[in-house]
């Protein structure tokens, strides 16, 4: 069974830092590329970063750069994002994706699989 399930999120104040991370399990994901998501209840999922299979290329929104940095370990199966400077408007979930239909990917419908969801709340 295919499962990415991220950690990391909690409580900040702004201008504070947090590392979110996101463990595939079930087969390697090393070919895949991968993006981090972030959703505020009544809104849509907005695109945070993504990033190729070998890491060598990145995209990231213009609300995040910057601020956050988006890697991999494809040794360890896992994607981090990496906030620094956080505001309260990056409060949201955030949810990791996989896809190996792209190299890079800034739409959510190009993603096949998709995590749970962490919360980040940021306090003013």
């Amino acid at each position: 069974q295919v499962q990415l399930v991220e950690s990391g999120g909690g409580l900040v104040q702004a201008g504070g830092s947090l590392r979110l991370s996101c463990a595939a399990s079930g087969r390697t994901f090393s070919s895949d590329a991968m993006g981090w998501f972030r959703q505020v209840p009544g809104k849509e999922r907005e695109f945070v970063a993504t990033i190729s299979w070998s890491g060598g290329v990145t995209v990231y929104a213009d609300s995040v750069k910057g601020r956050f940095t988006i890697s991999r370990d494809n040794t360890k199966n896992t994607v981090y994002l990496q906030m620094n400077d956080l505001k309260p408007e990056d409060t949201a979930v955030y949810y990791c994706a996989a896809t190996t239909k792209v190299a890079v990917a800034t739409q959510d419908y190009k993603y096949e699989y998709w995590g749970q969801g962490t919360q980040v709340t940021v306090s003013s």
